[in-house]
């Protein structure tokens, strides 16, 4: 596999030789996300998928070391084996998704509630940089904590600090204990019940409110732990439970984007505050007890970031639809914050060769 990393790594340099941007890929699955590309972009492919394959795995220590191309589908078949799994339960857009795409994007499943964010959950990376050297940052354990965490700075960097070519992650045990029970509650209720049991010793691991043809909705909340903890759980929220079979399907819906709101052709991420009321603006899902909404359909991009900018949220175009594509992808910056990207960007690539406006317009 070195042959390999010598190769990119010689593409690189010759590429910032040359002042020829590139464009990092992978697996491909994750290629919607972001700003699009331009017209007359004249960046080389970077193609890092065939430097691939698990590097360790120590199931006792539940780290897990592998080759940026190495297929999600893969890592996770492995970690199954020994009862575990990745918490953050990325979502697989295709069998060839890849775990430096997976960090890349940063994006977490229904279980982000409770597990937390993709960047909690990587310990070191090996980074392919503009001037084709690898750099290190982190380690292989838990506890290396030593100095800035660089690490956690590439999930959801899309790239344009440099090309990820290897991961250490933590994995964990699969929950002993898994149900789902679901409410009929329209969106407002729904919100409101989800946020009084934040303050609740309940295991609960996701929530999905979805609309009905009633004009109602239903809430289906899943716990996760030992069994004990997950009976009294169902006990205090009542509901219906779902068959595990159908709990499982429905779950995989949500993870994967296979459930049938995620088919619309225009469609927000929305991050709010767990506190925010209902937006009121169009078809609605949302996850995380609130803390996650999609928005379907026609928006002025302008007044909808504005409304979420005022509840301490933020707003990213998630699928683009008919959107112009002079609208940014993600939620403009605040002046201050802007500028520490720019010095980070400058910092790890001045010359601008990995992923130009991909993550922010201006660089």
């Amino acid at each position: 596999m070195e042959y390999v990393l010598s190769e990119l790594s010689e593409q690189v340099a010759t590429a910032r030789a040359a002042q020829r941007p590139l464009r990092i890929r992978g697996g491909g699955t994750h290629a919607f996300y972001g700003n699009p590309w331009a017209a007359d972009d004249t960046s080389a492919w970077l193609d890092v998928s065939a430097y691939k394959g698990v590097v360790s795995y120590e199931p006792s220590e539940l780290v897990l070391t592998a080759r940026a191309g190495t297929p999600v589908a893969e890592i996770e078949s492995l970690v199954a084996g020994q009862g575990q799994m990745l918490a953050f339960e990325p979502p697989r857009f295709g069998a060839s998704g890849t775990l430096g795409g997976c960090i890349a994007v940063g994006l977490a499943g229904p279980r982000r509630m409770a597990a937390g964010t993709v960047s909690d959950f990587v310990l070191g990376t090996r980074l392919l940089g503009a001037d084709g050297n690898v750099l290190h940052f982190g380690g292989e354990v838990m506890k290396n904590v030593a100095g800035y965490d660089l690490s956690r700075l590439l999930a959801g960097s899309l790239g344009v600090l440099g090309a990820l070519v290897e991961v250490s992650i933590k994995v964990l045990p699969v929950p002993r204990s898994e149900r789902t029970t679901v409410l009929a509650l329209d969106e407002a209720a729904a919100l409101e019940r989800c946020l009084q049991w934040r303050s609740k010793p309940l295991p609960i691991s996701a929530t999905a409110w979805t609309a009905d043809e009633s004009g109602g909705g239903r809430l289906a909340v899943r716990l996760s732990g030992n069994g004990s903890a997950v009976r009294q759980g169902l006990g205090h929220l009542g509901g219906q439970v779902l068959p595990e079979t159908e709990a499982e399907a429905f779950w995989l819906g949500m993870r994967d984007q296979t459930h049938p709101f995620f088919s619309q052709r225009s469609l927000w991420r929305v991050v709010l505050p767990p506190k925010a009321p209902t937006l009121n603006l169009g078809p609605t899902l949302h996850e995380w007890q609130g803390g996650l909404r999609w928005l379907a359909g026609s928006q002025d991009a302008a007044a909808l970031r504005a409304k979420v900018q005022s509840l301490g949220g933020s707003a990213c175009l998630y699928h683009r639809g008919d959107v112009p594509v002079d609208i940014p992808t993600f939620h403009p910056l605040a002046a201050g914050v802007l500028q520490i990207h720019q010095r980070l960007k400058q910092e790890f690539d001045p010359a601008g060769v990995f992923n130009r406006h991909r993550l922010v317009p201006e660089f």
